[in-house]
C-alpha cells in the first residue's frame, strides 16, 4: 500500500472498511445477474464509464495509507480495461454444453473468489460470462471489495445501473415494509413482563454477549471439525448452488412466527451440520462450533437509491452499517442423528437473533475494536475479528 506524503481533501477510510482491506483479512462481495436473452458486451465499457463510476468515488479510488498512519481514498484515474474479464468456457472440441458451462461456472466463481484485489487499482471487478448455462443465457459477475461500502449500499449501487423493463425512464422502485414484522408483533408484553423485557433483559443480554465476545475473540475457540482446520491460512473451496422457494420459505416464516433472515439462517445452520457430517462421519454431533452472522444496523423502510444515499444529511448513507453477531450453531444430540427436527434450526436461530438484538453488546465491541484501532492499528483489530 502506498504511503502518501500529504493527505489534505482525501476522504478517509472508514474503520470497518480498514479492517476489512488489511493483511489478515481481505473480504469480498460477489453479486451475480443471470439474462434470459445473451449478453451483448458491446457497450460495456461505456456503461462502466457512464454509469457505474460516477455512482460513487470510491469506485475511481485506491486505498493509501496516509501521512498521520491513516488509511485515505485517493482518487486515480481508472483504465476500465484492467476490470472487466469475459473468459471463454468453450472445450478444446469446440463450444461447451449448458451442462457444461454450468461446472465450468462454479469453477470459475470459486477461483475468482480466492483472488486477492491488486491495490494499486480500485477494489472492484466485473466478470462477463457470454456462454449460456442450464439457468440463464449469459451470467455477469460484479466483485466488489466490501471496504466499498456494505450489502445495502452495493446492491443499491447495482440496481442503479439497471432499467424498468415496463419504462426505462422511471426509476426502479420496490414497495415498503411494515415497520414490524409479524415475528414482532406477539412479542408486546404489558406490566411486569414489559419492564423486565426493556430494562433488565437488554442489560442481562449485554453483560452476557459482550464477554462471550471478548472470548471468542482473544482465548476461547471453536473445537476442530471440518469447517474449522486450525490452520491460519486460507483453504481452497468451491461454490456450490441450491434453490429455494421464496414462497416456502416465507410459509415457514409464517408458521414459526419468524423472519425470513431466521429461516435463512436456520437452513444455513442446518446445512453446516449436515456437510460436517458427511465428511467426517466419526465426527461428533455436539461439536462447538461458532457462525458470524451480520446484523443490518440501518433503520429504514424504503428501499433508497444510491443517489440518495450519497446525498448529505441522508437518513442512509452510503458506508458499512452492519454488525457481527457471534451465534452458536445448534448441536444435534446423538439420538437424533438423522436430523428429523430440521426445523430446530429455525427455532434456535430466531431465538438466539432475537436475544442478540435485544443487547447493546455489539455496540460495546464496536468500541473497544475501535479503542484498539486507535491505541494500535486496524491489522490488530483485524486479526481479532477474523
Amino acid at each position: 500500500m502506498d504511503l502518501i506524503k500529504e493527505d489534505e481533501g482525501l476522504e478517509p477510510v472508514s474503520p470497518s472498511g480498514q479492517y476489512f482491506n488489511s493483511k489478515v483479512m481481505s473480504v469480498s462481495i460477489l453479486g451475480i445477474l443471470e439474462s434470459e436473452t445473451p449478453i451483448d458486451d458491446s457497450q460495456a465499457m461505456s456503461l462502466i464509464k457512464d454509469v457505474f463510476l460516477p455512482i460513487n468515488p470510491r469506485f475511481c479510488s485506491i486505498m493509501v495509507m496516509g501521512k498521520k498512519g491513516g488509511k485515505k481514498w485517493k482518487k486515480v484515474e481508472v483504465n476500465v480495461g484492467n476490470h472487466v474479464f469475459i473468459p471463454n468456457f468453450s472445450t478444446p472440441k469446440g463450444s461447451s454444453s449448458p451442462s457444461e458451462n454450468d461446472s465450468f461456472l462454479k469453477s470459475y466463481i470459486s477461483q475468482i473468489a480466492m483472488q486477492p484485489f491488486p491495490q494499486g487499482r480500485p477494489l472492484w471487478e466485473i466478470h462477463i460470462i457470454k456462454c449460456p448455462t442450464s439457468e440463464a443465457q449469459g451470467t455477469i459477475i460484479f466483485k466488489l471489495h466490501h471496504a466499498l461500502g456494505d450489502g445495502y449500499s452495493l446492491v443499491g449501487a447495482l440496481l442503479s445501473c439497471l432499467q424498468r423493463a415496463d419504462d426505462p425512464s422511471l426509476p426502479v422502485t420496490f414497495p415498503s415494509v411494515n415497520k414490524f414484522s409479524s415475528a414482532n408483533k406477539d412479542d408486546r408484553n404489558t406490566g411486569i413482563r414489559k419492564v423486565v423485557s426493556t430494562c433488565f433483559l437488554p442489560l442481562v443480554n449485554t453483560v452476557r454477549d459482550f464477554g462471550w465476545s471478548l472470548l471468542k475473540s482473544t482465548c476461547l475457540e471453536d473445537d476442530l471439525s471440518p469447517i474449522r482446520c486450525g490452520s491460519d491460512s486460507f483453504r481452497p473451496f468451491s461454490v456450490s448452488t441450491i434453490t429455494f422457494s421464496l414462497d416456502r420459505i416465507k410459509e415457514i416464516k409464517s408458521r414459526l412466527r419468524v423472519t425470513v433472515n431466521d429461516v435463512t439462517t436456520g437452513i444455513i445452520f442446518l446445512a453446516t451440520r449436515l456437510y460436517m457430517q458427511r465428511v467426517s462421519p466419526n465426527s461428533k454431533l455436539t461439536t462447538n462450533s461458532t457462525a458470524l452472522v451480520l446484523l443490518n444496523t440501518r433503520n429504514l423502510r424504503d428501499y433508497k437509491s444510491a443517489r440518495d444515499m450519497v446525498q448529505p444529511n441522508s437518513e442512509s448513507p452510503w458506508g458499512n452499517y452492519f454488525a457481527f453477531l457471534h451465534v452458536p450453531i445448534p448441536k444435534v444430540r446423538p439420538s437424533n442423528s438423522q436430523f428429523s427436527d430440521s426445523l430446530k434450526f429455525v427455532r434456535k436461530a430466531h431465538e438466539v437473533i432475537k436475544r442478540k438484538r435485544s443487547s447493546f453488546g455489539v455496540v460495546l465491541t464496536g468500541k473497544v475494536l475501535e479503542m484498539m484501532r486507535r491505541c494500535r492499528n486496524s491489522e490488530v483489530c483485524a486479526l481479532c475479528d477474523d
